[in-house]
């Protein structure tokens, strides 16, 4: 069966039309099949239109997504009851243990995004993994820093991802290869994408799965559970009347 190829996390400035159109215009052209968009819940309803309107003229399928960056469990859990059926993607960009782990557990969040360079401050650990695995968590890695860091910053960084990934592995937790790229002249083919994750030892299935087959079921799972026929899994109102 031919792959979709999915980018779960394309970064262009909605507030410069210009720049958005061509970044979407170029995923389409690299053979992306879908992008998902980080999004803000005040975001202007013309900058999403436009959004809309470029996705549309380049057959290219949107998913809408809310990056959550919060400081404490607490606010989590707070965001996630506010804004979960508003979005189809929710990534916690994870900041600190705590939110890691109340994120890795929380069968509302879809990606587990650690977006430091520096691995104290990166937390994925076994803990998380086995909380992950018990959720719906995938664990996003954003391409961009390895094609933008250099020498010692890119080998320290590539050493944390090895371990990630084997640990994620272990524990049957989906690894998402997105771009994470606001800047068209470092955007590069899905294959690419994948071919970047041989540097920590992601091999060719696995790696491939990871832009194509992992990130479209976040966004077919969540598209079925905001259907407004959606009841539970497997459970879905067909008619409505008093003849039910």
């Amino acid at each position: 069966m031919k792959k979709i190829y999915v980018d779960l996390h394309l970064c262009p400035d909605l507030r410069n039309p210009v720049q958005t159109s061509n970044m979407v215009g170029k995923a389409s052209r690299l053979g992306f099949r879908l992008i998902a968009v980080p999004l803000q819940p005040n975001t202007p309803e013309r900058e999403i239109e436009q959004l809309r309107t470029a996705c549309k003229d380049n057959r290219l399928d949107l998913a809408t997504r809310l990056d959550l960056r919060p400081r404490t469990p607490e606010e989590l859990v707070n965001n996630l009851r506010r804004f979960r059926r508003k979005f189809e993607i929710i990534a916690v960009m994870c900041d600190s243990k705590k939110v890691a782990r109340q994120a890795a557990k929380d069968r509302r969040v879809d990606l587990l995004n650690f977006p430091s360079i520096d691995f104290h401050y990166r937390h994925f650990d076994l803990a998380e993994a086995e909380l992950a695995s018990s959720a719906l968590a995938s664990v996003e890695i954003d391409m961009k820093p390895l094609l933008t860091l250099e020498g010692s910053a890119r080998t320290r960084l590539l050493s944390s991802l090895r371990r990630e990934t084997a640990t994620a592995q272990g524990f049957h937790v989906p690894v998402v290869l997105s771009s994470g790229i606001s800047n068209e002249l470092l955007m590069r083919k899905p294959q690419e994408l994948a071919a970047l994750s041989y540097l920590f030892d992601l091999d060719k299935t696995v790696a491939l799965d990871a832009v194509s087959k992992n990130p479209m079921a976040i966004v077919k799972r969540n598209r079925e559970k905001l259907d407004p026929r959606y009841v539970v899994p497997g459970i879905r109102v067909v008619r409505r009347g008093k003849d039910c």
